[in-house]
């Protein structure tokens, strides 16, 4: 049997006069992740919380397969929420946080630290249960707080910026663990980030917020490579927002082509720059350039094609580029 889908229906949250989310649709489809992105202040963490029933609807519906929740207290929606400090009880052990809201239904002590157990062994952290919160590293607090998640057997899993305050290479391996756990639940996900690099690399479906609103959904690679407007292309990086006669447009920074401004003009559209500054990345160079009348073009090169012509800052450049690699976009703003 299908599990159900999660659907958002005109969604609405309003603080006195001041509106975090504007009436937003949104179907999220069973045993996908989702990740809600944005700058602060774009309404994706009062949709989460309003998904848990930690914030009261304003307007609108939140539908869970057949059954409307909108107005269910959280422990009634089928759903867990894991925090963004963890908050995780300082005084109990590992085992007894994870059991803690099995003890609050009144299961015995065996029993619920079977079940706590059995979770943490699921997220790799069975040999400290009896340790303290202060006792672990960060990313092994997230575990815990994740296990204490997942015991209630919720059908959605609620996530408010689990990995922020994980240094970059623990970081990276969380997100893997997260995805691999998500794939063996079967359940859906939704985390809110603010990270481009964590939605891509986590989200069947990624949803851009801004000012209360949904700019754009879909796939990772469906925004990457067709952004619809220019907010979307310079929040999920990449790209460089240019405007012509047609009006606004996107180049990715890895499709420009660069030559030395003395040299003959390549065919096809392009313009003058000057290098601001060359950053070594490994695997690619990337260069900052400025386009005039205060406009900033990012281009990444690959290493052999930057060695064949090296760019220093202060140098005049002739930028350059393919029509098809242009990408019409809905607005500049």
């Amino acid at each position: 049997m299908r599990k159900p889908d999660l659907e958002l229906i005109q969604l609405t949250k309003r603080y006195g006069d001041t509106v975090a989310v504007d009436a937003i649709d949104l179907k999220i489809e069973a045993g996908s992740y989702c990740c809600l992105l944005g700058p602060s202040g774009c309404g994706k963490t009062s949709t989460l919380r309003m998904i848990a029933g930690h914030e009261t609807v304003s307007g609108g519906d939140v539908v869970f397969g057949p059954a409307n929740i909108t107005d269910l207290p959280p422990a009634k929606r089928g759903t867990a929420m894991m925090f963004q400090s963890y908050a995780l009880f300082p005084h109990l052990s590992c085992i007894d946080n994870v059991a803690f809201s099995l003890k609050m239904k009144g299961v015995d002590r065996a029993a619920r630290r079977a079940r706590a157990a059995e979770m943490l062994d699921l997220v790799a952290m069975a040999p400290y249960g009896e340790r303290l919160p202060a006792q672990l590293s960060g990313g092994q607090q997230q575990r815990v707080a994740l296990a204490r998640a997942l015991i209630t057997e919720p059908q959605i899993v609620l996530l408010d910026e689990p990995l922020s305050a994980l240094d970059p290479f623990l970081r990276t391996r969380m997100r893997v663990e997260l995805k691999a756990l998500q794939r063996r639940l079967g359940i859906i996900f939704v985390h809110v980030t603010h990270s481009q690099d964590e939605a891509m690399a986590l989200a069947d479906l990624a949803v851009i917020m801004k000012d209360g609103r949904i700019e754009q959904a879909g796939s990772p690679r469906e925004l990457f490579n067709a952004p619809r407007t220019a907010f979307v292309a310079k929040f999920i990086g990449g790209h460089n927002v240019l405007q012509g006669p047609a009006g606004a447009f996107a180049v990715r920074a890895d499709r420009l082509r660069l030559g030395r401004a003395a040299a003959s003009p390549s065919a096809g559209p392009g313009l003058a720059a000057v290098v601001r500054s060359v950053e070594y990345q490994g695997t690619f160079v990337q260069l900052t350039l400025d386009g005039g009348a205060g406009s900033e073009i990012t281009a990444t090169l690959d290493e052999p094609t930057f060695d064949a012509t090296p760019f220093q800052p202060g140098d005049p450049v002739a930028v350059s580029w393919s029509e098809a690699d242009v990408h019409r976009l809905a607005s500049a703003a």
